[in-house]
């Protein structure tokens, strides 16, 4: 009994922090929290969790009452991931965005790592190859190029763009291989999010909750009917779409051009390029690039043979 009860708590506090993991991937742009979902094996169940709110939780109240309800919705798996995810939104924001300005060359090799191990973590479930699905994955990986490639807009804080933003942002962070965030700075929203969550807005944070949690519910019952139906061809879409925004996190750029925007603190952002660490002008930290792209191929490694060992 003892024993059951500590399987139990372990098991939870390891959804908890998957879904702290998920949180911070999701306020990096370039990054997708249903990335972190798929290589930790949660994926699935989430979607599947997400889509088990519907009309027919009416009845099963009626039949079994409120613990029939959290039964079918999969309550604690939904409380401990989402409460990982908002914690790690609201108390790490400030640290991941002083890591990534301080610690840049580090932090973007870690998730070059990441995502780089995930193209096989996510491509090896494809089924059988084939020229159809060859030339699908040709043109996910393009499309996500291109959509990384995109130049962001000034920020917009109307409310129905705040809502919308919401909406469209979820749907990108629950699909592996496509970053929310980075959506959400190309529609010119991600500032005043991020700002939001600083300086504890609720104002805004409902709106663009309200279009986020609406997003979720419609995406993930569209996702989950494509999985039953195109299974190979999602997967592979996905693969793509990883392979084709992996360079947005090559740990060694440069500015070029003119300013795209100025953020709220007054700081003027420049569209990159990637160039070679023996081009790059300051330190290349190569030695520890290195050191943390390994780290994070081992840690995806891990959680993959855990997931063969089930």
């Amino acid at each position: 009994m003892v024993k059951k009860i500590n399987k139990k708590i372990i098991s939870n506090f390891f959804v908890f922090l998957k879904g702290v993991a998920m949180g911070a991937a999701d306020i990096i742009p370039g990054v997708s929290g249903g990335t972190i979902a798929f290589i930790t094996g949660i994926y699935e169940e989430l979607i599947n969790s997400i889509n088990s709110f519907d009309l027919k939780l009416i009845k099963t109240f009626q039949n079994q009452g409120i613990k029939g309800v959290f039964k079918k919705i999969n309550d604690k798996f939904l409380f401990f991931l989402f409460s990982g995810i908002l914690i790690s939104i609201f108390s790490l924001a400030n640290i991941i965005v002083y890591l990534i300005d301080d610690h840049t060359i580090k932090i973007w090799s870690f998730f070059f790592g990441l995502v780089s191990a995930s193209i096989w973590v996510v491509g090896k479930n494809i089924k059988k190859w084939n020229k159809k699905l060859s030339f699908i994955f040709m043109l996910s990986s393009i499309f996500a190029f291109f959509i990384t490639q995109l130049s962001p807009i000034s920020n917009i804080e109307k409310s129905w763009f705040i809502f919308f933003s919401g909406f469209i942002g979820i749907c990108a962070m629950v699909l592996p291989g496509i970053s929310g965030s980075f959506i959400l700075l190309i529609l010119g929203s991600y500032e005043t999010i991020i700002e939001a969550i600083k300086f504890r807005d609720f104002s805004i944070l409902l709106i663009f909750g309200l279009g986020a949690i609406l997003g979720m519910f419609s995406f993930a019952k569209f996702l989950k009917l494509l999985f039953k139906k195109y299974y190979n061809i999602i997967i592979t879409i996905m693969t793509g779409f990883l392979l084709g925004s992996i360079h947005k996190l090559w740990p060694w750029k440069i500015n070029y051009g003119d300013p795209i925007y100025i953020n709220s603190e007054g700081e003027i952002d420049y569209l990159q390029r990637n160039i070679s660490p023996f081009s790059y002008a300051g330190d290349s930290q190569l030695v520890f690039s290195l050191l943390f792209f390994s780290i994070a191929v081992l840690i995806v490694c891990f959680f993959e043979l855990k997931k063969e060992n089930k």
